[in-house]
């Protein structure tokens, strides 16, 4: 049994979020979920543009995205709005945002102006496409990445033209690597006594996570296409039909294979000498799929799948999202933490898939209402109520 910390990860770290949709939010809330205090900065009402860009406040999104965190509200357009935004970056340790480049400048928190305030603190800065650079003020969104970042061009079936991927890949990539930039950066801390500016954008994540399709123009000056369910260059990898819906195997080893063969009772298959390497066999994957679907049609997934692990052929069902969870794997696992919000009831969430012997991820408050920590802030930093009835009417907070 894992043995429990007292105390959190990245309990002793302050952290500003000004952050919002979701490359930002995904980054802050790895912070927040091993223990940093997240001060989320939010325009009091009816001052954000964005606001309400992903359904409300109450969605299934936000939800998921902004647990564990405090919240105050601030107007950072106005001078006495940015003075309690500098009075917090003179205790904190890192602030995140993924405004476009320019808005930084404008605001007056770019990284020279925080640096002078609190030379140890660190700014991750998510942005669409770069923070300098020809496409530097280009408003930078997931499917926009997806594309230009080749996703699109190697996803779907070969000739039916570009495809999405069914989630958000570029913002949550950009997200965790920016987690990981500045945690590096506090670890670098600690040897300089200075923090830095971390920067990601939606394209380098992209580009980034298609990583062997990348390198394989790279290096071998090879143009990946569309494979469709198939793996590009492995087979028999891929989804294949049962008598009841589709599963997925990857049996690119000869030995898996052979196994393959023998449980589908396909001998002919098994020795047929131009089929004992993966080479061979990718020359006639569309006549090995359609015999290995002609075999698979005679049972159900759920028998193909326990079968073939027991044979040692890796393979899988492909779910639906009820089915993922009800997965008793997942449920070992325990992927998600349950919540109670003030007007959802009882909800659920989805838990950080890391696993620490100590230190591990918490995920213990919902998402804050809007403004609910102002007061408890404002005191911290020595404003007195009038003060912050003051900043009220003005509609500073």
């Amino acid at each position: 049994m894992a043995e429990q910390a007292s105390v959190s990860a990245l309990g002793r770290f302050k952290v500003l979020d000004l952050t919002r949709i979701r490359s930002g939010p995904t980054c802050v809330r790895v912070l927040a979920d091993f223990g940093a205090d997240v001060i989320r900065i939010e325009s009091p009402v009816g001052l954000d543009p964005n606001e309400g860009a992903l359904g409300g406040r109450d969605t299934y999104d936000m939800l998921n995205l902004h647990r564990n965190k405090r919240s105050l509200t601030l107007n950072l357009k106005t001078e006495e709005g940015r003075d309690i935004f500098y009075k917090l970056v003179r205790s904190s340790d890192v602030v995140v945002e993924n405004y476009r480049p320019d808005v930084k400048d404008r605001l007056g928190i770019d990284y020279k102006t925080l640096y002078e305030i609190n030379p140890k603190i660190i700014l991750a800065s998510i942005s669409g496409f770069g923070q300098d650079g020809p496409y530097q003020t280009r408003p930078g969104f997931d499917q926009i990445a997806q594309g230009m970042g080749g996703l699109m061009s190697v996803t779907g079936i070969a000739g039916q033209g570009p495809v999405r991927a069914g989630i958000a890949v570029a913002d949550s990539g950009a997200g965790v690597y920016a987690a990981v930039g500045v945690l590096v950066a506090l670890l670098e801390r600690e040897r300089s006594g200075r923090g830095q500016w971390v920067q990601s954008s939606l394209l380098q994540s992209m580009i980034a996570l298609c990583d062997f399709q990348a390198a394989r123009y790279l290096i071998d000056g090879e143009i990946p296409l569309q494979a469709g369910n198939d793996h590009p260059f492995a087979t028999p990898m891929g989804t294949f039909q049962s008598s009841d819906g589709y599963f997925n195997i990857g049996a690119s080893g000869t030995t898996q294979y052979r196994s393959l063969c023998e449980v589908i009772g396909r001998l002919d298959l098994r020795d047929e000498p131009r089929y004992q390497s993966n080479p061979e066999r990718l020359k006639d994957r569309t006549f090995l799929n359609d015999e290995l679907n002609k075999a698979f049609a005679k049972r159900t997934t759920n028998e193909w799948v326990d079968a073939l692990n027991d044979a040692g052929v890796p393979c899988g069902p492909i779910y639906n999202m009820k089915e993922v969870f009800d997965d008793p794997q997942v449920k070992h696992l325990d992927m998600t933490a349950t919540l109670q919000h003030p007007r959802r009831g009882k909800i659920r969430v989805v838990k950080q898939p890391l696993v620490l012997s100590r230190t591990p991820a918490k995920v213990e408050t919902t998402q804050s209402e809007l403004g609910e920590h102002n007061q408890d802030i404002l005191a911290e930093l020595g404003y007195s109520l009038e003060q912050m009835n003051e900043l009220k009417q003005k509609k500073v907070i």
